[in-house]
């Protein structure tokens, strides 16, 4: 059944958010969340292929109206691109501040539409709409082929600690393209031109289900598979992990807060500060 995502928004509304990215950029840079930013710039980057090459110039699926397709599809796809991959790695890394992250995001896709539109009122209006007929067969094939794998995967594994924790990954993807998703519908972006609740509702459901949900277990063998070799804070993980080991310690891992990790300089002079007190 075709699908149609389809969203108006302002032009202050893309300056604004623009600010926002940088700031979140910023943020996770400052609190030496180094890695996941890397991930996050990796995923809009990911998110523009897949957006232009694919959905614009291989498909012809994309339109747009009061805009320049490169440009707006280069903006909403560093957009959405470093806020989800951002979002999905902080899941993934059972951040102990996720609950700040998850805040902070969503209540930014919430906010950015009725501030483009209180202060944006006249300076034009972008509409962007992008028809699924031509691929949703083929996400739906990758959606099946990722949790199968995973399904396999655990069927034959008799130790616990090497099993994927599949409902775990399954919510997150769906979360955050519900999130994202729901609040494109409160803010009157998504779906702004359907007079059908039905029509709206069933472009939120699809593609919570499916688009970014498809990549968690692919996303996830990545996350283990890096985690294993580097820290978060980009230096070369020693001694380094197996998947397996690692797997284990993400299994093993929770969302409870955790000690601030301790520079190094930190970490000496608390060591030297026990030798002394026990001489």
């Amino acid at each position: 059944m075709e699908i149609i995502a389809q969203r108006t928004f302002g032009v202050l509304y893309i300056w604004m958010d623009t600010a926002f990215i940088v700031l979140l950029c910023l943020l996770l840079f400052l609190t030496k969340r180094r890695l996941t930013l890397l991930f996050a710039l990796a995923g809009g980057v990911l998110y523009f292929l897949v957006d232009y090459g694919i959905f614009h110039l291989l498909t012809g699926s994309r339109s747009i109206e009061g805009g320049d397709m490169f440009w707006v599809l280069l903006w909403m796809s560093m957009s959405y691109g470093i806020t989800n991959f951002a979002w999905i790695w902080l899941c993934l890394k059972k951040d102990r501040r996720i609950a700040e992250w998850t805040v902070l995001i969503f209540v930014w896709w919430i906010a950015c539409p009725m501030l483009d539109d209180t202060f944006g009122a006249g300076l034009g209006q972008i509409t962007i709409a992008r028809t699924t007929g031509a691929y949703h067969g083929y996400m739906a094939l990758i959606l099946a082929a990722s949790y199968m794998t995973v399904i396999i995967w655990n069927l034959f594994r008799r130790n616990k600690e090497h099993r994927f924790r599949i409902l775990w990954l399954f919510a997150i993807g769906v979360a955050v393209q519900f999130g994202w998703e729901f609040s494109l519908l409160v803010g009157g972006i998504r779906s702004s031109g359907f007079e059908s609740f039905a029509d709206k509702l069933h472009v939120l459901i699809v593609n919570s289900l499916v688009e970014t949900n498809l990549g968690l277990p692919p996303i996830y063998a990545i996350y283990l598979w890096v985690t294993a070799r580097v820290t978060e804070e980009l230096k070369l993980r020693t001694p380094r992990v197996t998947f397996l080991e690692r797997l284990a310690e993400s299994n093993a891992d929770t969302y409870r807060d955790k000690p601030e990790p301790a520079e190094p300089e930190e970490a000496g002079a608390a060591a030297e500060a026990a030798e002394s007190d026990k001489t």
